[in-house]
């Protein structure tokens, strides 16, 4: 069990979204950065499917009623236990009675924890995650508040005492923390409708800087900068959407559609971001700036592929280690 003491701007359960059901019009939501959500519980000793806490920009505080084994990965939030800094990236043992909390946010915007065994709460339509604006999934259908209780599933003493071994044993260099940058570099391939829109704009945007607005959610990232404008205008047909599309509506200021987009939409794309890249994006905070760059659809495939090989020598190594602890 968990006690939320102080639950931070916004901390929610999430997991890999709700597939499947976007054709009924249902959101996928999920994390906003696959890849540390996944590496975090591995590192717990959970599937990758598990779900886990979104911990965005002002965390929370956090009191352990059990012995607990945790990792958090993603944003540094200056995450501390019973006031010592908490290394991330890495697991921990975690003591009944310990507190975690979380500071200044120095890189990144997001943080992800995960506990072995993971969080015990009702699956809607296959998934954990929380979609706020609907209400459903996650813990209740909502944010974490002050006073909340998460419960926790169980794991045999016989795992926890593995998963301390490992605590004691395994060196930081485990796992490398990710690369989020203050301006990344974003790899995006061209859009739909990229052709439509007029040589100065296809120019502009694997040229110009952008900046993250300030209404930005987990919905889209509205970006400000160069004004970008079709060729001419025409009416399109509404179509699906992914994570990562990057739209124009007719302000010409590109969004960016992340795990809580809708499932179509009529504006027209420009570009699509390489999956290996989003969680550059999602880690960016509003004021931040990014730059796009012009990738092809097969190398944003390999890039895709090479992180899943990574993932996978990774996930392999952790079990042999644990198979040795045990």
């Amino acid at each position: 069990m968990l006690n939320i003491r102080k639950s931070g701007l916004q901390t929610a359960v999430q997991d890999l979204g709700r597939t499947g059901f976007q054709r009924y019009g249902v959101i996928a939501s999920g994390v906003m950065d696959p890849f540390a959500h996944r590496i975090a519980n591995l590192l717990a000793g959970n599937a990758e499917t598990s779900p886990t806490l979104e911990i965005a920009l002002s965390g929370p505080v956090i009191e352990f009623e059990a012995d607990h084994f945790i990792a958090i990965c993603g944003g540094d939030l200056s995450p501390s236990l019973d006031g010592e800094p908490l290394a991330m990236w890495r697991g921990h043992f975690v003591r009944k009675g310990s507190i975690l909390s979380f500071g200044e946010p120095k890189r990144g915007a997001r943080s992800y924890l995960a506990v072995a065994g993971s969080f015990d709460v009702p699956p809607v339509m296959n998934s954990h995650s929380t979609y706020l604006r609907a209400g459903i999934g996650g813990f209740q259908g909502r944010a974490l508040k002050n006073g909340d209780s998460l419960k926790t599933l169980p794991i045999s003493p016989a795992r926890l005492n593995a998963l301390k071994n490992q605590n004691a044993q395994t060196p930081d260099w485990l796992i490398p923390p990710a690369r989020y940058h203050e301006q990344p570099i974003v790899r995006m391939m061209p859009g739909r409708q990229y052709a439509l829109f007029n040589e100065a704009s296809r120019l502009r945007i694997f040229e110009e800087t952008f900046t993250v607005s300030a209404n930005s959610d987990r919905m889209g990232y509205r970006l400000e900068g160069p004004e970008l404008a079709l060729e001419k205008q025409e009416e399109l047909i509404s179509e699906a959407v992914a994570f990562g599309s990057v739209q124009v509506p007719a302000d010409g200021n590109p969004i960016v559609l992340l795990a809580d987009r809708q499932t179509t939409g009529g504006y027209p794309k420009i570009g699509q971001v390489a999956s290996v890249d989003l969680p550059l994006i999602s880690q960016l905070k509003p004021g931040e700036s990014l730059k796009f760059r012009h990738i092809s659809a097969d190398d944003a495939q390999q890039l895709y592929i090479e992180q899943e090989q990574q993932i996978r020598q990774l996930k392999i190594a952790i079990q042999m280690k644990r198979e040795e602890w045990t």
